[in-house]
């Protein structure tokens, strides 16, 4: 496909703007972030599921700008705690959590937790919303687990605590560009882009 086509990404995130700029490039889409539309709508994530936000963002998104949008929703899963924090990740020890209190409040919740059992992995969901069309949702995950003490200062959110047995080191201690590879989001992202390109979008 190679018509040029403007698609918003529901987010302000400049970090996100730019990977989904490289993801996109073959196609020929030209992304904008929500700074370009100061009127848009904050959307409240209020789903049970990543889907639901990401559809939710995305389609609201879409609504208020007219144009193709683009919104994920992602967090982490903790099987010991039957897949806490989930959606709610990002407010896991209360509304206006940092990420050390939330990764602070996981560890204590984990402290008596054997190491065998302390799995959990990333994961992200990606929706793209198009006027007049059938949303296309894609996610994207990876596998880890969760140490006692953080290591790394790279990335953001429970990457200091989020251990990759196949890298032997946390994903905070990832070179970012590394990190763009493996992601549950890089592989939501490639998911996506097969989509939309087996939709002849």
């Amino acid at each position: 496909m190679s018509e040029h086509k403007k698609v918003v990404l529901a987010t302000r995130n400049k970090g996100k703007v730019r990977e989904m700029e490289r993801l996109f490039a073959p196609l020929g889409w030209e992304i904008v972030s929500l700074d370009e539309f100061p009127d848009a709508p904050e959307v409240v994530e209020d789903g049970e599921t990543f889907a639901a936000n990401a559809l939710k963002k995305a389609a609201i998104i879409s609504a208020a700008t007219g144009l193709p949008a683009i919104a994920d929703d992602s967090g982490l899963e903790v099987d010991a705690l039957g897949g806490r924090p989930g959606v709610y990740s990002a407010r896991f020890a209360g509304e206006q959590a940092s990420d050390e209190d939330n990764w602070k409040k996981l560890l204590e919740e984990l402290k008596d937790t054997p190491n065998e059992k302390r799995t959990a992995r990333f994961r992200c969901v990606l929706a793209l919303v198009e006027p007049g069309k059938e949303p296309i949702t894609a996610s994207g995950s990876c596998e880890g687990a969760i140490l006692r003490e953080p290591a790394g200062s790279n990335g953001f959110g429970y990457d200091p605590v989020f251990f990759l047995p196949e890298q032997m080191c946390t994903m905070a201690q990832l070179a970012p560009e590394r990190k763009n590879q493996i992601s549950h989001r890089a592989k939501a992202m490639e998911n996506l882009l097969a989509a939309i390109r087996g939709m002849g979008r």
